[in-house]
């Protein structure tokens, strides 16, 4: 998807690395401040940033991780066959969300299961960890002509794409890109509902 990002849109698009960490952490932590999902499941934001920035980190290992304009939007890829974090990241998942989610961790923990026990196995595919836009440049359309730059790129593979909406608005955005839902899954007080997206490649 490098090639993709280079300028098949009119939007500036570059492949992020290392030194991008900082930036596109603080815009998805900005980006998903309200969300429903994840304002349940960290109330404080600095804590999103955090987290974000522990998944983020791990996926620039792929280099599919791609940033519009000055971090007005960021995309985060786990390619086929990838992992979103690698063993021994794992190992690191339970003691931090003890120290951002404190007592609620064990709630954050099982939503987290609930999102790897959806996730499609049986087909290789692109999954779409984070998409985001930064609360100063919403309303422009950034965040989803990045998505279907991407998609362009996986489609040229004649790859399939995965992701999950953890905001039921974003929902009709996706499909008219061409995911479908096949599947949802709550969290473990029933509060908020999380939809399993898929499109063909």
């Amino acid at each position: 998807m490098e090639g993709a990002a280079r300028g098949r849109s009119d939007i500036s698009t570059r492949v992020a690395d290392g030194s991008d960490l900082p930036g596109v952490s603080e815009m998805l932590g900005a980006a998903f401040r309200e969300d429903p999902l994840w304002s349940w499941t960290f109330s404080d934001p600095e804590r999103l940033t955090v987290w974000w920035r522990f998944l983020i980190e791990s996926a620039l290992r792929y280099r599919f991780v791609f940033v519009t304009g000055d971090y007005a939007a960021a995309s985060v890829w786990i390619p086929p066959g990838g992992s979103e974090l690698t063993e021994r990241e794992q190992e690191r998942v339970e003691p931090l969300l003890q120290e951002l989610a404190g007592e609620r961790a064990p709630a954050v923990m099982e939503l987290l299961e609930r999102f790897d026990d959806g996730h499609p196995r049986d087909r290789p595919h692109y999954y779409l960890s984070l998409l985001g836009t930064h609360p100063e440049h919403r309303g422009r359309g950034l965040g989803m002509a990045l998505l279907a730059e991407n998609l362009a790129s996986i489609d040229e593979q004649g790859m399939p794409a995965y992701l999950e909406s953890s905001n039921p608005e974003n929902i009709p955005r996706y499909e008219r890109l061409g995911f479908e839902r096949i599947g949802e899954f709550s969290t473990p007080d029933g509060r908020h509902t999380v939809a399993a997206m898929w499109r063909e490649g």
